[in-house]
């Protein structure tokens, strides 16, 4: 994303109006001294009253002295630019709905979405845990830790996960298969927050396992503290035999604490011990440690030593095909009645398989009570989307840093920087993808919600409570959350700095706009409805603010029209300028980024923004204020004459963009200059002809936007158009859902730069394939003469997207980014459980209000 910053200028330079000290001596009052009787001399004012004098001197002290506290203020505590300045109202997340037993329950989880297994509590400072392995690829061995593509993992994720205390992942590595499970309890005695126990169950295929590769595993459980509070080893010489205690502290939030490990297999322990304050690459320590043992005794194994108050343990444990080890950690222990014996023995052995067994069943039951897809799907289809959810679900994670904000230019600044930093914050949310995009995205959480707030309505509402605390003074969200070293380091430079001038599409309200729904048809719980409308009531004012910081910094020339900023009009190297802050990246756009651009998505999203404010205010009977009728805004965004005259083609019988465009422009190799005295051989971008305002010839999902946003009635002509497009195999059909761009686009699969292949232009989305069922599914019911066409083609994409879907995950044992419109191959990112989790409200046919 492109763009620059916004700053407020705040003068350290003393104002002209300001007294100097010459100016006060050549303006003090003159006076005549006489010598008294007693030989003293004393002041005598020239015809003024003595009382008047002294009131004034009075008055100039307290004059003097707010100017003098004033200029040390303006130096000491320099005004923040208005990009990281917080919105100014209360947070969203201080609300006492998620305080106390929520905030509580809530406490621990698998919030390090990014590790295979990666547990932490949702605070700053946090007491964190993780698993590594040592796994065999191509004859060498390798040490796993993060999610990687380059590991080459046949499977993993979570394919159950209630998003709260319950996980049940499998990761399958080569012929090794391990079996991670997670479960919470809150027991008396237990400190805040309650226990923590995982199973890690190892065995072998041994159709893939190589015996020259070893009998057994090792694995590396670890516990790390943020705090930097010391870790104590409970003895040097680890035996499961004689005592389970592994390791021991203490932390503030929840008192002294235990870990525990008991197994009934024969395993060897060793463990080592570092002080440091880094935690985004731990497993380079147990590297270097290991390399430094197999050097001095050639063993594979931990050092059996420790640094120097050690804030990071690591224990390594080693058995034989197959073993099954339980992990648990216990709070409060210093508390008399902690009955720590019992916890621990409740939190592993048969207790933990009756617990983990019970706990499986109940997400079983949830499933079938909130999706019912028993009755929509088959038993396969069943099977992959409870993987779906689980896999959404343990992709929550919990993030706390600072964003970069870039900035075009800095005032009252020292020195040059390129961006400033947001104020420290913390971030509760999904992620799209555990190995590629493990952090917090703007535009797919909004997608990401639909699925949750039907899980977990108050993990929801937690979510987005989130995500608008993060709202600046500007009522602007950056669109990726890059918070902490750990998200940091996966991340390329260029895209780490966030513009203000940019937006995301804003998709939170697609889920709150549900959520109202269901207020309005009383499908919730008093509680429920009374914790929402609190919700509500305190999320209005920076919703506001969000709608109008589009509604002011994103509109066009013409009224109701928009364009998404950040464009590179400048650009020499793109076939077509990318526009990242739509979300659609390099959908193409006008071939020359101009102010006088009309981007049709954004439209349509501000008329969804539009009427889901509408949607609130009615829903309180809020007076509407002047300037800010919601309900007038959506009626000037949905008016379909003025829509067709901004946006229609009757000649393509399509929507399109508007703006500066020609269709001559290629990619072309040419001899570039580079300043070093030869020549360099490049793709560019050759224009061939003056571009001519005008539509955007390019049918695909755009095209599709106001059929998605339900504009076009269910009589129009234009709507059989819409299912002419839509059905049509030469234009966006296929038998795995619907392509991104028409194979008739000039810009169909083409690359966008020599090392930018084609990405919304082919492939199939699911979240945008989502939208476009839920229309048809809502034409399909509303009368009118396409109502049996809108039907019959509802019916196919619905079934060609679940089938492809499924096939795709039992053939590859993942979720994925996107899908191939030739042959329906999974394609980008996996596991993506992001948006993709969408096939489990299609399965189950649950499209609220979109």
């Amino acid at each position: 994303m492109a763009g620059s910053g916004r700053t407020t200028a705040r003068s350290r330079v003393r104002s002209s109006s300001e007294p100097d000290a010459n100016s006060l001596r050549e303006t003090r009052p003159k006076f005549n001294r006489h010598r008294s009787k007693y030989g003293s001399t004393i002041p005598l004012f020239n015809n003024v009253n003595i009382k008047l004098v002294l009131a004034i001197a009075f008055f100039a002290f307290f004059i003097i002295l707010f100017l003098i506290r004033h200029l040390v203020n303006t130096v000491a505590e320099p005004r923040l630019p208005r990009a990281i300045t917080p919105f100014p109202a209360p947070k969203i997340m201080d609300l006492p709905q998620f305080q106390g037993e929520h905030k509580e329950s809530l406490y621990w989880g698998t919030y390090r979405p990014h590790l295979y297994l990666g547990i932490r509590a949702r605070t700053p400072q946090s007491l964190m845990a993780g698993l590594m392995w040592i796994g065999v690829k191509d004859g060498r061995y390798h040490l796993r830790h993060v999610c990687r593509h380059e590991d080459d993992l046949s499977t993993y994720g979570w394919i159950k996960h209630n998003g709260r205390d319950y996980g049940h992942q499998v990761l399958v590595d080569h012929g090794m298969i391990l079996t991670t499970e997670f479960i919470k309890s809150k027991g008396d005695g237990s400190g805040y927050g309650g226990d923590w126990a995982v199973r890690v169950d190892v065995k072998i295929d041994k159709s893939k396992w190589n015996k020259g590769f070893g009998r057994g595993a090792q694995l590396f459980f670890y516990l790390a503290d943020e705090g930097g509070n010391i870790l104590d080893v409970s003895r040097e010489n680890l035996n499961i035999r004689e005592n389970s205690l592994l390791a021991s502290g203490s932390r503030t939030d929840i008192g002294d604490w235990q870990l525990h490990l008991k197994s009934t297999e024969d395993l060897k322990l060793h463990y080592s011990g570092f002080h440091t304050p880094h935690f985004h690459n731990l497993s380079d320590l147990v590297e270097e440690n290991l390399a430094s043992q197999i050097r001095k005794h050639a063993q594979l194994q931990l050092s059996d030593s420790s640094d120097d108050s050690p804030n990071v343990l690591v224990f390594q444990i080693i058995g034989g095909f197959p073993f099954t080890t339980d992990i648990v950690l216990i709070s409060g222990t210093d508390s008399e009645s902690s009955r720590a014996e019992d916890r621990i023995n409740s939190l592993t052995g048969a207790s933990l398989s009756n617990e983990l067994k019970y706990k499986e069943q109940a997400f079983d039951e949830k499933i079938e009570k909130i999706f019912n897809l028993t009755e929509k799907v088959d038993s396969e289809s069943m099977s992959v989307g409870k993987a779906a959810v689980g896999s959404l679900l343990g992709g929550i994670g919990y993030f706390y840093g600072q964003s970069k904000i870039a900035l075009s230019r800095t005032v009252n600044f020292r020195e040059h920087v390129d961006y400033v930093s947001y104020w420290p914050a913390e971030l509760y949310t999904a992620v799209p993808s555990r190995s590629f995009f493990p952090r917090g995205f703007l535009w797919d959480e909004g997608f990401h919600q639909l699925l949750i707030w039907r899980w977990d309505l108050h993990i929801s509402l937690d979510i987005i409570g989130h995500w608008l605390d993060l709202m600046n003074i500007d009522g602007w969200i950056p669109r990726e959350q890059i918070l902490g070293t750990e998200a940091l380091s996966r991340v390329p430079d260029e895209f780490v700095p966030q513009h203000p001038t940019n937006g995301n599409p804003p998709t939170m309200f697609l889920a709150i706009s549900d959520i109202i729904t269901g207020l309005k048809n009383n499908e919730f719980t008093a509680k429920d409805r009374r914790e929402i409308s609190l919700f509500l009531e305190r999320a209005f004012v920076r919703l506001e603010a969000w709608f109008q910081w589009f509604n002011t910094t994103q509109s066009g020339k013409q009224t109701s029209s928009y364009y998404w900023h950040g464009r590179d009009n400048r650009t020499m190297r793109e076939l077509n300028p990318k526009s990242l802050s739509s979300g659609l990246d390099d959908y193409p756009r006008s071939s020359h980024p101009s102010v006088d651009e009309r981007h049709l998505d954004l439209r349509c999203w501000m008329l969804l923004a539009a009427e889901c404010m509408h949607s609130i205010e009615k829903l309180f009977d809020n007076e509407t204020r002047l300037g800010k009728n919601y309900g007038s805004t959506a009626n000037l965004l949905s008016d379909h004459e003025l829509l067709n005259q901004m946006h229609f083609d009757e000649a393509y019988g399509a929507y399109f963009d508007f703006g500066n465009h020609t269709e001559k422009v290629q990619l072309k190799w040419k001899e570039i200059e580079t300043g070093q005295n030869y020549p360099s051989r490049q793709l560019v971008r050759d224009v061939l002809e003056r571009p001519v305002l005008r539509l955007v010839p390019h049918i695909g999902y755009v095209s599709l936007f106001p059929f998605m946003g339900k504009i076009i009635p269910s009589g129009s002509w234009i709507l059989e158009k819409q299912l002419e497009l839509i059905s049509n195999t030469s234009l966006l059909w296929t038998d795995y859902g619907l392509r991104s761009l028409a194979k008739t686009s000039s810009m169909y699969m083409k690359r966008n730069t020599e090392h930018d292949p084609p990405y919304w232009r082919g492939p199939i989305w699911i979240n945008m394939n989502y939208r476009i069922l839920a229309a048809l599914h809502h034409y399909s019911i509303e009368n009118g003469p396409y109502q049996d066409r809108a039907k019959a083609i509802y019916t196919e994409l619905r079934s060609n997207l679940i089938r492809n879907i499924v096939r795709n995950y039992q053939q590859t044992g993942f979720f994925w980014e996107q899908y191939d419109q030739i042959k329906g191959k999974g394609k980008g990112a996996h596991p993506f459980t992001g948006w993709t989790s969408l096939v489990v409200l299609i399965m189950a046919e649950e499209y609220g209000t979109i």
